[in-house]
């Protein structure tokens, strides 16, 4: 009966995609097409009064396959995508940007904008207006094509700049892809999203021709603007930007506080955290001690010899200076029950002073005055650096003996 053959199919059609599923996740390419090439003909096969078009899946999936199967070659990669380009009206857009990727990591850089620009006059009827964010993403990375071209005849440009040789051809042509990628990469990075490579090309773009407020104020909206996701690049741009174009340390310490919020972790802590110890401003100097002890709690700064000694020399100048001894209190209260295993117990004092003498002295120092002269960490490496004669450890060793009571005072 037609409804016996409905269920049948069904389940045929699910067992078989679970194999295929299998197949994939194994790596096992070879299998996972043989069951795809079934799975096809099964639908092509179905008498069923419903009708069965290709689906979505199909697309996905034979993709994912031709780009990791073995015998498979850009020939047969490019047939297939065009059959799913004209088996699909409503993803045609959605497969010519996959096929434009894909040609890109095979170095088709050619291909890939022919590829683009027959995408982008691509019109059918209701549908051009009903995949306009595709369309938009097409133009953009067609832009982002032309920006290659631009930066590349620049290059061209720039080096025979240098001997007194000028090819107005050379220079025509980059203007040319200036303006173009300039149109496309200007229009995507309107829409509220996450663009920063577009971003990244547009500005460089506009710096180059000496737009510095056109690019000033692209980054601003990029960072800024409560449309926008929270994104710690776009503080990230606009921070370096503003170094580039030497901009006053306020602005410099603003884009960073912020990226602090978001990414405590992030590498530029260390220029956060250096600008806030230099200030004279006691609130910035506690904000500095503050970002330093926050990036420490990742375990990717474990072993960041400049964060430790960022940190060393704080606490070391608080220490000396007997002011501001809460600032140390404070951070150290909502970690001294993690903190000593995490960072100062022995295994790491022998494996530290194996690998990087440097970091076990900052560490050490750190460790004396959180835990006391009697911590496991701070006594194995003042030994070590004692017993090796090295004047800096016997040093760091009466600094901490003498300053002891600063532990009793914090914990």
């Amino acid at each position: 009966s037609s409804r016996e053959h409905k269920l049948n199919f069904k389940k045929s059609k699910e067992v078989c995609l679970s194999y295929i599923q299998d197949a994939m996740l194994q790596k096992q390419w070879k299998r996972a097409a043989e069951f795809l090439t079934f799975y096809v003909e099964s639908l092509e096969k179905d008498f069923s009064t419903e009708y069965m078009g290709p689906s979505e899946m199909i697309w996905r999936i034979g993709t994912e396959i031709l780009c990791h199967h073995s015998h498979s070659s850009m020939k047969e990669f490019n047939s297939f995508i065009e059959q799913m380009k004209t088996l699909g009206v409503k993803r045609y857009l959605k497969v010519c940007l996959e096929h434009a990727f894909h040609l890109l990591c095979n170095g088709l850089i050619d291909e890939a904008y022919q590829n683009l620009s027959l995408a982008e006059s691509w019109r059918f009827g209701e549908q051009t207006v009903l995949q306009d964010k595709e369309m938009k993403l097409i133009r953009a990375y067609r832009g982002l094509l032309d920006y290659y071209s631009w930066s590349k005849q620049k290059n061209i440009l720039l080096e025979h700049g240098r001997e007194g040789f000028e090819d107005l051809s050379v220079e025509q042509e980059m203007h040319s892809c200036f303006r173009k990628a300039a149109v496309n990469l200007k229009e995507i990075i309107k829409i509220p999203g996450v663009w920063d490579l577009f971003v990244k090309c547009y500005v460089d773009l506009l710096e180059f021709y000496g737009d510095h407020n056109e690019a000033r104020q692209v980054l601003n909206e990029y960072a800024y603007n409560s449309k926008f996701p929270a994104n710690p690049n776009a503080h990230v741009y606009l921070y370096q930007f503003l170094k580039r174009h030497g901009e006053p340390k306020k602005s410099l310490m603003s884009a960073l506080k912020i990226l602090h919020d978001i990414v405590p972790s992030h590498e530029l802590m260390i220029d956060f955290n250096t600008m806030l110890q230099k200030s004279k401003k006691r609130k910035k100097r506690r904000l500095g001690l503050e970002v330093i002890f926050a990036a420490l709690d990742y375990a990717g700064w474990k072993e960041n010899v400049k964060a430790w000694n960022c940190l060393a020399r704080q606490v070391k100048q608080i220490v000396i200076s007997e002011k501001h001894l809460d600032w140390i209190k404070q951070e150290w209260n909502s970690r001294k029950d993690w903190w000593p295993a995490f960072h100062f117990s022995r295994y790491l004092a022998k494996q530290n002073w194996q690998e990087n003498e440097s970091l076990s002295y900052e560490k050490a120092l750190v460790a004396g005055i959180l835990l006391g002269r009697d911590c496991k960490y701070f006594k194995y490496i003042s030994h070590q650096g004692c017993k090796a004669q090295m004047k800096r450890f016997r040093i760091l060793k009466k600094f901490v003996n003498k300053h002891n009571l600063v532990y009793l005072r914090i914990s």
